[in-house]
């Protein structure tokens, strides 16, 4: 199991901690098939600022090892007394008094975005999540640098945000270059009213740019009006609603992407397509 250096130099502001069971199953199943996993030379999966339980640390190896049954997680904290706390969960895991795997190929250690591993050894996916929301916009680009830098050469940076029970929950896929590649949305489709709705959980480098003349704002107000412009086919239900929603929206011109995930609650699109313009 990987394990950090003795003395890293830590990287980072200590999260508010806030962490839920079962909260981040939506991207950690898209984690699950995503090819940076799927065809990793060594699936090391690191989950960054699990905050102040190790759960989804956890978590994340049982949804991964469906797809790569030897994967490996190593969740990394600035905070020592998290540490030692997921560390004690840990035992309990390994003495066989929980729900997960006891041989589960779960290690914690003292970690922030320099991503202190032992030796050459770089992780296929870096999921961080929930972290970045207590920074600076300025400050998320650094970050991203700092993290995808120590990413394998096809490896993957996900980076994004949730609600309390993970059922609007927003992220991007950032590349070993430190560019972002797209920006995924997932919503619980039973009892949405909105998809907009997701505009209180984009990523950092995107909450505040809805508004009008940013290309999120136009993505989530084009989003908005093909959900009501779909309301005629509800009671056929929330799937077929949002899935055609999505198709209106590609005939429009929108460039969707992962066409399969839509029956997900799921929307996908370009960087490109909702980069900031400030960026131009």
């Amino acid at each position: 199991m990987p394990s950090a250096r003795s003395s890293p130099a830590v990287i980072g502001q200590i999260t508010r901690g806030t962490t839920g069971t079962n909260r981040l199953r939506r991207v950690d199943r898209w984690i699950a098939r995503h090819p940076a996993l799927r065809r990793a030379p060594d699936p090391l999966v690191i989950d960054l600022g699990y905050g102040a339980s190790g759960v989804t640390a956890l978590e994340l190896h049982a949804r991964l090892a469906r797809a790569r049954p030897e994967v490996e997680v190593l969740g990394l904290e600035i905070d020592p007394a998290r540490v030692a706390r997921a560390r004690e969960q840990l035992a309990e895991v390994r003495a066989g008094r929980t729900s997960f795997a006891p041989d589960a190929r779960v290690s914690f250690a003292r970690g922030g975005f320099e991503i202190p591993l032992p030796g050459d050894r770089r992780p296929s996916v870096i999921r961080a999540f929930n972290v970045l929301r207590q920074y600076d916009e300025h400050e998320v680009g650094p970050a991203w640098a700092s993290m995808a830098v120590r990413l394998a050469a096809d490896g993957l940076l996900v980076e994004g945000t949730c609600d309390e029970l993970g059922r609007i929950v927003t992220w991007v896929a950032v590349g070993p270059d430190a560019v972002p590649l797209t920006l995924t949305i997932s919503l619980r489709l039973a009892g949405l009213e909105h998809p907009s709705i997701a505009a209180e959980r984009l990523p950092k480098a995107l909450i505040h740019r809805n508004v009008p003349g940013e290309r999120v704002h136009a993505l989530l107000t084009a989003l908005d009006a093909e959900w009501e412009r779909a309301a005629s086919v509800s009671p056929f239900g929330a799937e077929h609603r949002w899935r055609t929603s999505l198709a209106a929206m590609e005939a429009s011109g929108w460039p969707l992407q992962e066409r399969s995930r839509w029956r997900l609650g799921e929307l996908t699109v370009p960087w490109d397509a909702v980069a900031p313009r400030a960026a131009d």
